[in-house]
């Protein structure tokens, strides 16, 4: 990046939650802003309130201001390759993420960060709990929901920060350097944005370009892929382990039981929530919690943890029970968008099951899904844009009817074919963006629909 002293407009694209609070440090920091959208509908009213300091475009973003800025704040939902950032780059002008400017902003942060395919949002909030719960002031932030640039605002800094990245946000956040980070695993996903599955990884590696062999790595140890990303990274490592019970943080499943650094810690029963991918989220989260201060390993510190376990409210539309209505339960997994978290969720599944698949296809086969679904899927429902495609996959391994857009009417189908003792599962392995704004969105409208609200 240029000099501080260097008086450029920074350009902020993309004009969202992280892109308005980037823009509002930077103004705070005595910075010029450029701030634009390529949406005609995007809102700039926040940044309207920031005054003279910011220029604001609706609707399109100006290359030449772009080519002539300081450094440039990209918004992680824009693609590398799209023309703003291609333009930045040939002109020499330094890219990155709101997540890297907030760091800058608060030289000496204590945070866990948080990446892997799935589960970043559950440990996330565990991690946060954990660490509030021990009375330290902690705050989640990042792609959980709150941009960390928010954080940076604040007058007094927290403690702690549980920070959720995804590969997007690694992707320009050079300076990450957690004071102990977690790799919850590995699988594809965003195959519509990345190449290949190699290079999606390669953005996740990110997390550990100042690993030094100080640093403390909490990583899954049952995940292949997770080892294999983390060979020769230098450091501290702790595995957690649904399957090895010598782990540093395990689930003895004999006795029904979580472990940490080999003594009982909590019951499984305590665990407020569906699956085995759940309980090596609280494992994660517990051990990483553990590292992050010799403090936090005490006898007492052990029960805390334990008790900001059993009081947990996991984030909504993940494996949520939103009601049993004639002996059938009605589960929303909406934010399984990929095939790994579907997985994960059919796997989860002890009752016959009506699996309702679809959205934006994001890539990525739907063959892999064949396993769990002999073994759970009384019907495969798949709608919306990506329907063609999981049809082609499963049609002739499992029962399936093909759907439209039409949410409602999958609904009523998964109603009417429902038994007594079975479950309705909305774990959709796709985007939500063809029908719905956000995964939120379409876990609201399947809880609605599935009590009987209607449209």
């Amino acid at each position: 990046m240029r000099s501080p002293a260097d008086d450029r407009a920074v350009a902020v694209l993309g004009l969202g939650a992280s892109g308005c609070a980037a823009a509002a440090l930077l103004v705070r920091d005595g910075r010029r802003v450029y701030a634009s959208d390529a949406s005609p509908t995007a809102s700039g009213a926040t940044l309207a309130r920031l005054g003279p300091a910011v220029t604001l475009d609706i609707g399109r973003h100006d290359l030449d201001r772009i080519r002539a800025a300081a450094f440039v704040v990209a918004s992680p939902g824009i693609p590398p390759t799209a023309p703003p950032l291609r333009a930045a780059r040939l002109a020499g002008v330094p890219i990155i993420s709101e997540i890297e400017l907030a760091l800058r902003a608060m030289p000496g942060l204590r945070y866990i960060a948080v990446t892997g395919t799935n589960g970043k949002t559950t440990t996330t909030a565990l991690i946060g709990q954990m660490l509030r719960a021990l009375g330290h002031d902690a705050v989640e932030a990042g792609n959980i929901g709150v941009p960390l640039a928010e954080v940076a605002l604040r007058a007094t800094r927290p403690a702690w920060v549980a920070l959720e990245v995804s590969s997007f946000q690694l992707h320009d956040t050079p300076g990450i350097d957690a004071t102990v980070d977690v790799l919850t695993n590995l699988a594809p996903d965003h195959l519509d944005r990345y190449e290949s599955v190699a290079a999606y990884y390669a953005d996740k590696a990110h997390l550990y370009d100042r690993a030094r062999p100080e640093s403390r790595h909490v990583l899954n140890a049952d995940d292949e892929a997770v080892q294999r990303l983390v060979a020769g990274i230098p450091g501290y490592r702790y595995g957690f382990s649904t399957a090895d019970p010598a782990a540093d943080a395990s689930f003895v499943r004999r006795e029904s039981r979580l472990a940490l650094f080999g003594r009982p810690w909590l019951a499984r029963a305590d665990v407020p929530m569906l699956g085995d991918h759940n309980v090596a989220n609280v494992l994660a989260a517990a051990l990483a919690v553990s590292v992050a201060d010799v403090a936090h390993q005490t006898t007492a510190a052990r029960t805390v943890l334990a008790d900001a376990v059993r009081s947990f409210r996991p984030p909504p539309h993940r494996l949520q029970l939103v009601g049993e209505f004639g002996g059938v339960q009605w589960i929303d997994d909406s934010k399984a968008t990929n095939v790994g978290a579907a997985a994960v969720a059919l796997g989860g599944m002890t009752r016959p099951t009506i699996w309702l698949a679809g959205g934006r296809d994001k890539g990525e086969p739907y063959t892999a899904l064949a396993d769990p679904l002999r073994r759970v899927a009384r019907v495969v429902l798949a709608y919306g844009e990506a329907a063609p495609l999981i049809a082609r996959d499963l049609e002739s391994l499992v029962p399936l009817e093909r759907f439209g857009s039409d949410f409602d009417a999958v609904i009523a189908r998964a109603r009417a074919i429902a038994q007594p003792g079975d479950a309705v599962l909305l774990a959709p392995a796709c985007s939500s963006f063809d029908m719905f704004r956000d995964y939120k969105e379409r876990g609201d409208t399947f809880a609605r629909l599935a009590a009987g609200g209607g449209a």
